[in-house]
């Protein structure tokens, strides 16, 4: 009961942190205003087309994921895949971090895939989305280096948290500490009945995450991993077009502000709410972008966004029963023939 109270606590702590950074972000804006812009002065033409690339990317993450679960001796079904990983996305915007257990559990249950082997997926899923990432990370680094000492520079507060996560003693203490603790008791470790229990788990676990090595279509894979991130990117460039004080600013100023959103997404708030808008705001204003402006895109890019999810997610979670129950039941009816 009282993991139960603590774990909702910081459900609620998250999600209040979030809602405080929002308030913080657009406290003094002018709600007559926004509303102005965003009725006489966006081109939701390119607002459609950025929503279609984000689909296009969830059907490509579903076709990525069945690629990586085939080789467990498994093959979902595509509708399936993909309703689960909508539903995982509705489930984030509910309580962070919930999604990938959301889809895993969902996707097990209607293909009867054991639930470790799908968490094994689903992180070396995340793993590579991370290196990824990094890999956009360095590249707007070397290309807008510049950019990227001014934005550490009129935030100081990021520099020096990151600073301290990197140099702490007590997490570098911590760390040695553990992993020395770790050593000292490594056979009472090793025959505990906990012990040879979560190995069973971390088989199965294993089994999951290594699903890439025996994977048939490798090209397949890399190609998806790739195009996700490009529909990502592509999805929020668009929105540049919807506004004429950011239709001019050029694709590496749109992949700095996707790269900065995207370690917005990665704080504990549900959706990225708060952290999300803060990020793109202040990478807009490294271009030039007046931050009331900026305050008006990032509204609209998260909210069609995030609309978006949870208008798919519902659906999702409305047909994934009706979608299985009729097949249960064509499958009845042909085995009754046979």
């Amino acid at each position: 009961m009282k993991q139960k109270v603590i774990k909702t606590l910081k459900i609620i702590s998250f999600f209040l942190v979030g809602i405080l950074i929002f308030w913080f972000v657009y406290k003094d804006q002018d709600i007559k205003r926004i509303k102005g812009i965003l009725t006489h002065e966006v081109n939701y033409f390119w607002i459609v087309l950025s929503l279609f690339l984000g689909l296009l990317s969830h059907i490509s993450r579903t076709i990525r994921w069945n690629l990586m679960i085939e080789p467990l001796d498994h093959k979902p079904k595509t509708l399936n895949t993909l309703l689960a990983v909508m539903i995982g996305y509705l489930m984030n915007l509910a309580l962070p971090r919930m999604g990938e257990i959301s889809r895993c559990g969902v996707l097990s249950r209607y293909e009867k895939i054991p639930f470790t082997k799908l968490v094994g997926t689903v992180v070396l899923e995340r793993l590579i989305d991370v290196l990824m990432l990094l890999l956009l990370l360095i590249i707007v680094v070397v290309t807008q280096f510049g950019k990227v000492l001014e934005f550490l520079s009129n935030n100081p507060g990021v520099k020096e948290k990151l600073s301290k996560v990197i140099y702490s003693p007590v997490l570098i203490g911590s760390l040695f500490l553990f992993v020395f603790g770790i050593w000292l008791s490594r056979n009472k470790i090793r025959e505990s009945a906990l012990v040879k229990k979560l190995m069973g788990f971390v088989g199965q676990f294993v089994e999951g995450f290594q699903s890439i090595r025996d994977m048939k279509k490798k090209g397949a894979f890399i190609f998806h991993s790739v195009f996700i991130w490009l529909m990502y990117y592509l999805m929020l460039y668009c929105v540049f077009f919807s506004f004429k004080f950011t239709s001019d600013l050029t694709p590496l100023a749109g992949l700095t502000i996707f790269v900065l959103g995207s370690f917005g997404m990665v704080a504990p708030v549900q959706g990225g709410i708060g952290a999300w808008h803060f990020m793109v705001i202040e990478g807009l204003a490294l271009y030039g972008v007046d931050r009331g402006d900026g305050k008006v895109f990032a509204l609209l890019a998260h909210g069609s966004t995030t609309l978006m999810l949870i208008v798919l997610g519902l659906i999702a979670l409305l047909v994934l029963p009706f979608v299985n129950e009729r097949e249960s039941v064509a499958e009845t009816l042909v085995a009754d023939k046979d």
